[in-house]
């Protein structure tokens, strides 16, 4: 494909650049006009029904016939409110903890592999993805049942006389938010296992680092950003999961997903599942700029 060139100026710029101002670098100016549909998709899906559901938070009753801050004063002014809250923002992080410590030995299985074998795990990880979150969590109704699969097994193995309550317990959510939410965090670790450059790893070994230290020095500071990529996804994922904590958790665990539910569908009460519902976007977003901040700190220590 042949670029036209201006002669006579003697701008040898392609076409596409050519007659705009540069940017002060130097370099070609961007054309803002190409983000266009982009950006209008986010302000019809994103940034209106926010602005909406902001303005329904003000209403002070639940008809919306006046406006007030009954609402926000109700919900930040109870403890029990904050407490599903926190207690939200707790699930992200122990499903954050929980699969990293399971996806870091995984990902170093990965590196180790051969590419058969690559491809093999590979496959193992993305199926999960394939199947419907709906199914895999009630899957997991029958593994952590009373007669289930993991209580039968500990009882077989004389761990336990009686079966453990794993349904509606946070333990149980947690571990099944661990194999839900896993995908997430080793997705962006074998990426960069893949791409780690062999000879810091045995550079390492030959100066006298034992496995955990060159681990500590060399693989995770170099994995880092990918663990911060998977921290992200899993954190959000799991503090929003609505189905995993309905059926899993039950009515015992109230998490902000569906107290939102319950106020917009049970009760109709949609200035309160407003601010709830913005509280949980605030939350998410200051949880994911904590990670942004460490990933930060991170690379300029």
């Amino acid at each position: 494909m042949s670029v036209a060139v201006a002669t006579t100026t003697g701008d040898a710029r392609p076409a596409l650049f050519r007659g705009r101002a540069r940017a002060p670098s130097g370099g070609p100016r961007v054309d803002w006009r190409l983000a266009a549909p982009l950006g209008l998709a986010y302000l019809v899906f994103f940034a209106a029904p926010f602005a909406i559901l902001f303005g329904i938070s003000f209403y002070a009753d639940a008809e919306q016939t006046r406006l007030g801050l009954d609402s926000w004063i109700k919900f930040y002014g109870d403890l029990f409110y904050l407490k599903v809250v926190f207690d939200t923002l707790k699930l992200g992080v122990f499903a954050v903890v929980a699969t990293t410590i399971l996806a870091y030995p995984l990902a170093l299985v990965f590196r180790a592999a051969g590419p058969r074998a690559r491809q093999a795990l590979v496959l193992i990880i993305l199926t999960p993805l394939l199947t419907s979150v709906v199914i895999r969590t009630f899957a997991w109704i029958v593994i952590l049942a009373r007669e289930g699969v993991v209580n039968q097994s500990l009882m077989a193995l004389g761990l336990t006389s009686t079966p453990l309550n794993l349904l509606q317990t946070e333990l149980g959510l947690v571990i099944a938010l661990t194999q839900i939410e896993m995908p997430l965090m080793l997705l962006p670790l074998l990426t960069l296992m893949s791409r780690m450059d062999q000879n810091l790893v045995d550079g390492s070994r030959a100066l006298g680092a034992s496995q955990a230290r060159t681990f500590f020095k060399v693989i995770l500071p170099l994995t880092l950003p990918g663990w911060i990529a998977g921290a992200t996804l899993v954190f959000a994922s799991a503090a929003t999961a609505f189905i995993s904590q309905s059926v899993i958790g039950g009515a015992r665990l109230v998490y902000l997903p569906a107290l939102i539910w319950q106020q917009s569908t049970v009760v109709y009460n949609w200035p309160f599942a407003a601010v709830a519902s913005l509280t949980l976007l605030f939350a998410v977003l200051a949880g994911i700029m904590v990670l942004g901040l460490l990933g930060r700190f991170a690379r300029t220590d």
